[in-house]
């Protein structure tokens, strides 16, 4: 068995430079808060995790799990530049993991974007590329701080072709590469899960009203793996969706995927995907959220090499009084793992549990910053068919 809580998670977002100038920008409607000319940009800094983390290397009992005081600084900044009607956007955000005692465990993970927006009459062309570097856990199934980079870059552009419906075409391509010294269960990252992801996708949406938009994608991807081409798979996706927005915000999108593996020996996926992520806010200042996935994810195991997530995560906020508020969360997450035919595994048809509980007290300050001081009592229960280990997820907000 595996006990790894938490005990305090510390969450604050800190103005790092003062106003300068209230400008509204055109990306997502937030004001600059320093203006130099055409150049407006967002600073901001935060301290998204402080505690103690009782279970450093994620040990079981036998093995003497050990703790460590741990906290992690995020500085980052915003930016857009204005070329007469064109915008160029950048994006620059890092968190420094410190330990004290575990010199090994410290990282920088840093994530960069660039992005640009050429509108014409009524035909716009976009472009960007991003860059992520991080030693982290990669996902619900890793429990290891794998080191790894993600590149991508992407050309589209958008069409308005009637009054208030919109078609957009985007291509992409993308890297994800472990270092060649990642494991994890005796599994190699690299070798593993190392690929090169190629899409195209087709987009339509159409303005219901000002706040609500609804939304039809068909993709095409093609994954390849460097060095593992018996993980290879090619999926389609049709996909339909709305957007929200005032007291009902969010977006919602629930389709069909065809995800084909191009190994003989792996069964294809033909099924149901969903990616909602959905807010409520009531005249009391409470706010209902869910969050909702379905989809197909790749896992290290060679002899179980994917697997469908299926999740849902509730949480709820309130206004305890004046700049004060609570929220709680819960959530639960399943993993059903696809293995190769004929080949012997240790579970068969293995579906692992994940139960995450948690919840924070946050006070907002001048200026439109929040300082949040987290309650952890996550506990993530994975529960396969045959013995139970358990976990703990550590929430960031």
């Amino acid at each position: 068995m595996r006990y790894m809580p938490a005990i305090a998670v510390l969450s604050a977002c800190l103005c790092s430079m003062p106003a300068v100038a209230q400008t509204p920008s055109t990306e997502g409607g937030a004001p600059a808060r320093v203006h130099w000319g055409a150049v407006y940009v967002n600073p901001t800094f935060a301290v998204t995790n402080i505690g103690v983390d009782t279970n450093v290397f994620n040990s079981n009992e036998a093995n003497r799990p050990q703790s460590d005081f741990t906290t992690t600084l995020t500085p980052g900044a915003d930016a857009w530049l204005h070329v007469r009607r064109s915008i160029v956007t950048a994006s620059v955000k890092e968190d420094l993991v410190y330990y004290r005692q575990f010199a090994s465990e410290r990282s920088v993970n840093g994530y960069y974007k660039v992005g640009a927006v050429v509108p014409l009459n009524r035909l716009s062309y976009n472009l960007g590329a991003g860059w992520l570097s991080a030693r982290d856990r990669p996902g619900f199934e890793i429990d290891a701080r794998s080191l790894r980079t993600e590149s991508d870059a992407h050309a589209g552009f958008e069409l308005r072709a009637w009054g208030k419906t919109f078609l957009s075409g985007t291509i992409r391509r993308s890297t994800v590469r472990f270092d060649e010294g990642a494991e994890f269960n005796g599994a190699n990252l690299n070798q593993e899960l190392s690929r090169v992801v190629t899409a195209a996708d087709v987009s339509l949406r159409h303005l219901i009203t000002p706040v609500t938009t609804l939304t039809v994608d068909v993709s095409r991807e093609q994954d390849r793996f460097l060095f593992n081409p018996e993980r290879d798979s090619t999926s389609t996706r049709v996909v339909g969706g709305a957007r929200f927005g005032t007291r009902l915000a969010g977006s919602a999108a629930f389709g069909y995927r065809a995800f084909e593996p191009h190994a003989a020996d792996l069964p294809v996926y033909h099924g149901l995907v969903a990616n909602a992520d959905v807010s409520f806010t009531t005249v009391g200042s409470t706010r209902l959220g869910v969050r909702v996935i379905r989809d197909v994810d790749y896992s290290y195991d060679f002899r179980q090499p994917y697997y469908v997530q299926t999740g849902a995560t509730a949480s709820y906020t309130h206004s305890l009084f004046g700049p004060l508020n609570g929220s709680a969360r819960l959530g639960l997450q399943q993993l059903a793992y696809r293995g190769r035919l004929g080949l012997a595994v240790p579970v068969a048809d293995r579906t692992d549990h994940i139960v995450l509980v948690g919840g924070s007290v946050g006070y907002r300050v001048a200026g439109g910053c929040e300082s949040r001081s987290t309650w952890i009592s996550s506990r993530g229960i994975r529960i396969l068919q045959a013995p139970v280990t358990v976990a703990c997820v550590m929430e960031h907000r």
